[in-house]
């Protein structure tokens, strides 16, 4: 006779090791993804731009998810979840070796160029590692397991934005007084040579993204297919297109309201705390403090959900947070607001478990259809962030003119940008409530 829980405990050791590795691919792209924070300010410094054209940096990444979204689901389903996380990584390690000539040239699109290639990689990644990880195990624990690559990529996170904001921001503060003081040629130089500080890490994360990218194709890696959706007999058979389901739409566009009030929340605060008269040095330990509230929230989803509240509670109560933590940012100053908007990282964290597994309920055969459309809404953290760019640069321009000096509007202005997190949370918050419930047939 066969021994359950000899099964169960064998299935386990069998899962453990992929998801042990996949768990260090999620660590990866989150490094990766979270040290935008401190290439905003750094990029702004060193390319003389306004607030709106630092936030490309965040744009060129995320916009590899729309045009990469689709063609990265076409390759994965070609060559496989291993080859694809490999190339995957060979992709990011090529984006990295970018960064030297750019900063040899001190160009913008350049380093931007690297970004985007960097950006296409870490789409491959996720089109191969989110599915892979759902399906690795029993889909009644896959929240469990996608909450655990949560905390590995919301930890690298914070590990990249405090070892890049060491190497890029030190001493930006001098130089950036210095800079209003010196001739053009004396200028160039001291730029030059800051820009050179990103040539040795950037070498040093190409080798390791591309000998991992070798490593993964040798991994104890499964191989796993999704189990097919059974068809149910009632209403959902009559659904012919994807255009029939309105809570899958609605929930896109709440993924795409929630990336870029993530990225926000994450890529804003160093520039935040800098433009309040925080030192470089104090204001690159920021971000860290977005990613720990965000961690801390996953480890308390994990313990809540399924067994005290459901998805749908998990979503209300983060849009609630989220509107009344924007109100808390503008209508409060100093490290408090600071505070607040790292706080933003609780608002924030449950939100993408919980709206996938909304939006995907009833979809049937048009589920893959759906998740890559899911995948695709990850470029609100191109669009997004850029507004709230030209919302600062605009408000700044506002108050200079009103006779507020440059330091008192920057920071003014760099407060009262954070509205554009309202309407965000707004959505969520009609999508918790009503929006994901669209179309379905009543239960």
């Amino acid at each position: 006779m066969s021994n359950p829980a000899k099964a169960e405990s064998n299935q386990k050791n069998t899962t453990l090791i992929p998801i042990l590795i996949i768990a260090g691919l999620f660590f990866i792209f989150g490094f990766v993804t979270w040290i935008n924070g401190a290439l905003i300010p750094f990029m702004k410094t060193i390319n003389e731009l306004t607030t709106a054209q630092s936030y490309l940096v965040a744009s060129a990444s995320y916009i590899s998810f729309v045009v990469m979204a689709l063609p990265a689901s076409y390759i994965i389903n070609r060559i496989g979840y291993r080859k694809g996380m490999s190339l995957g990584l060979i992709v990011m390690s090529v984006g990295a070796l970018v960064f030297i000539p750019a900063a040899e040239a001190r160009t913008y699109w350049i380093f931007l160029s690297g970004i985007f290639i960097q950006g296409i990689g870490m789409t491959l990644l996720q089109t191969a590692s989110n599915p892979y990880i759902t399906i690795l195990g029993p889909i009644e624990s896959a929240a469990k397991r996608i909450a655990i690559m949560g905390i590995a990529n919301k930890v690298a996170g914070a590990l990249g934005s405090l070892i890049f904001g060491a190497i890029l921001l030190n001493g930006i503060d001098g130089i950036k007084a210095k800079l209003s003081t010196v001739g053009d040629v004396e200028k160039a130089q001291l730029l030059d040579v800051m820009a050179d500080s990103v040539v040795t890490p950037y070498i040093v994360m190409a080798v390791v993204l591309f000998v991992l990218g070798i490593l993964i194709r040798r991994a104890p890696l499964p191989h796993v297919e999704a189990d097919p959706i059974e068809e149910s007999k009632d209403g959902e058979t009559t659904k012919t297109s994807i255009f029939q389901f309105p809570h899958l739409w609605l929930g896109v566009l709440t993924l795409f309201v929630y990336v870029g009030a993530e990225v926000i929340a994450g890529d804003t605060i160093i520039a935040y705390g800098i433009s309040l008269g925080f030192p470089a040095a104090d204001a690159k330990f920021f971000t860290t403090l977005t990613l720990m509230a965000m961690v801390g929230t996953y480890a308390l989803g994990i313990f809540l959900i399924p067994k005290y509240i459901n998805q749908a509670f998990a979503l209300k109560a983060s849009a609630v947070l989220g509107i009344v933590f924007t109100f808390c940012i503008v209508f409060t100053s100093g490290f408090i607001s600071v505070l607040f908007v790292a706080a933003l990282g609780i608002a924030n964290a449950l939100v993408w478990p919980a709206v996938w597994p909304l939006t995907l309920k009833g979809l049937g055969k048009f589920t893959k259809s759906a998740s890559a459309l899911l995948i695709m809404a990850i470029s609100g953290g191109a669009i997004i962030p850029p507004l709230y760019g030209r919302l600062v640069d605009s408000n700044k321009a506002d108050l200079i003119a009103q006779g507020i000096n440059e330091i008192a509007a920057t920071a003014e202005a760099t407060t009262s940008g954070y509205w554009i997190l309202l309407p965000c949370y707004l959505i969520i918050l009609y999508y918790a409530f009503a929006g994901h419930k669209l179309g379905l047939k009543k239960e």
